[in-house]
């Protein structure tokens, strides 16, 4: 099957987007890491049929609109903007299925909005990123002189897309192939060269996050039927006693780690999808 691009008009603005499969078919919104776009579930896609994909580019990224001046890339904006697209898209029950910072969103719109998911993929992360409490406030002063700082900041310029995709290359130790996809998708040609199309606010920290005890009662919320994927080896951020007990937490939870780096769901598609396949299709 072959995706196809889209866009719709929402409160926040216009989404672009990738899509396949049609009208009768289980309905997946699958959500992109941070800084990535769409183009992260091309590779998917490819091992699912069966079901009808719909994969935005998620406000200020790819080709999507950037929030007005004034607006916060916060995760509850996040949640509002998965609603609006599931909106436009007349959808009012719906499968997730994110990635990275796509699975924390849609993990906080499973918890916030049950009637609404009928089960959730998340591949890389659940939940949301916990800070200590005693980093209250020096995670709060960091996010205020880094926002004030920003509109003096100027944009990375690249010659050619071959020189993007090697930075990204070296940023998230991705091949070559899957970093051309999110990088062709995410550039803007500008006057001497290309520059990232990303809303560069995207870059800046979280002012605030849960804590530990807060992340848990999130996922303890998330009623629907639920299959998390992680990657083996752990990520740093997310090391590997925490990501079980977090999964542990779950409802109706079940967990299947796979070899692989972060974005396996590109590296490596066909074994994430011989994994998650039946389940987002209901049949597994």
């Amino acid at each position: 099957m072959t995706l196809r691009e889209f866009t719709l008009d929402t409160p926040m603005g216009r989404i672009a987007g990738l899509r396949q499969g049609r009208p009768g078919l289980p309905r997946v919104l699958a959500l992109h890491g941070w800084l990535d776009n769409a183009a992260s579930f091309e590779p998917l896609a490819a091992h699912l049929p069966g079901i009808a994909l719909v994969a935005p580019d998620i406000p200020g990224h790819g080709r999507s609109a950037h929030l007005p001046p004034g607006g916060d890339y916060s995760f509850a904006n996040a949640v509002q903007a998965t609603l609006d697209i599931a909106d436009a898209l007349g959808w009012e029950r719906f499968v997730l299925l994110g990635h990275s910072m796509g699975a924390g969103i849609a993990s906080l719109v499973a918890a916030a909005c049950p009637q609404r998911i009928e089960r959730m993929v998340a591949i890389e992360a659940l939940g949301a990123l916990a800070e200590a409490p005693e980093r209250t406030v020096a995670r709060l002063r960091d996010a205020v002189v880094a926002t004030r700082a920003l509109p003096g900041k100027r944009l990375r310029l690249f010659p050619d897309i071959a020189s993007a995709a090697r930075a990204r290359m070296q940023a998230n130790g991705l091949s070559e192939p899957v970093a051309r996809l999110l990088v062709e998708r995410g550039l803007d040609p500008v006057d001497g060269g290309f520059a990232w199309s990303s809303d560069p606010r995207l870059t800046l920290p979280t002012m605030i996050r849960m804590t530990e005890l807060q992340v848990d009662d999130l996922v303890r919320g998330i009623e629907c039927p639920t299959l998390v994927v992680y990657a083996d080896p752990a990520q740093p951020y997310l090391p590997d006693p925490l990501r079980r007990r977090r999964a542990a937490l779950l409802p109706r939870g079940q967990l299947v780690v796979l070899p692989g780096t972060h974005h396996l769901h590109m590296e490596t598609p066909q074994p994430v999808a011989e994994a998650i396949g039946g389940f987002l299709r209901g049949t597994a």
